[in-house]
This record gives C-alpha cells, structure tokens and sequence, in this order.
C-alpha cells in the first residue's frame, strides 16, 4: 500500500473566527472516512500532528497553511492552501479532503511552488 500523510502543525490563534480543533471527535471522523475511502484505492492514510512548528493563525488562509500532506512518491510536503486554495465555502475539511485527492491522484496539477516557476520562451505551453 502507498502511504499518504497528513501533517498538522501546531496553532497559536490570533483570532477567534478561525478556530478549529484538530483533535474534535468529528475530525476524527472524517479522518477515518478519508482512510477508508483510500484505503479502497491503495492508499493507507496517516494523520499525525506536530507541536515542535506553529503557525500563528490569523486567517482561513493561515488555518490551511497549517496542514501538510505528502506521499512516498510526492516531492516535499504540500500545504493544504497551495494544493487548492481557499474553498468557497471556507470548509477545512472539503479543502483538506480536496488537497489530498490532489496530491494522491493528479500531483501534475499543483503548481510548482514560486521560487521553481519558470517559462523557458514564453509560448504559452506552462514549461
């Protein structure tokens, strides 16, 4: 089975609107439908947090930055927020679900971080 982890750093909130806790029964839930979808699919789904980084959340934006995903064939950890962005809805579980179906199945889709951004000739085919 290819393994797929979830990172979550630790929060310092700054802010009371965007709040959520990592560790609520209902993430927890969630946490074990993702597994056992990818788990149908190959994929064993591992969630674990570390408290020795923080991000200092004061938006929806930061909340997102505060996950990482990666796989055993992805290139690095990938935060939540540069795998999709911000959801209309502002739902960090639809965001987290949509960035590790992402990062399993179409890593070709997740731009290059800005510093690695290049155009060789500007023609317009995204090399």
């Amino acid at each position: 089975m290819k393994q797929v982890n979830i990172t979550i750093l630790n929060q310092l909130y700054e802010r009371n609107d965007w709040v959520f806790d990592f560790d609520s029964a209902q993430f927890a839930s969630f946490i074990d439908r993702l597994s056992n979808d990818l788990k149908q699919l190959g994929y064993e789904l591992l969630c674990r947090r570390n408290h020795d980084v923080s991000i200092t959340v004061k938006s929806y934006v930061d909340l997102l930055n505060c996950i990482k995903i990666s796989t055993d064939s992805s290139m690095g950890n990938h935060c939540v927020g540069h795998c999709v962005g911000k959801s209309e809805h502002l739902d960090i579980m639809e965001d987290l679900e949509a960035a590790v179906r992402r990062v399993v199945f179409a890593p070709e889709t997740i731009p290059p971080a800005h510093e690695f951004r290049k155009v060789c000739h500007n023609c317009g085919c995204g090399c």
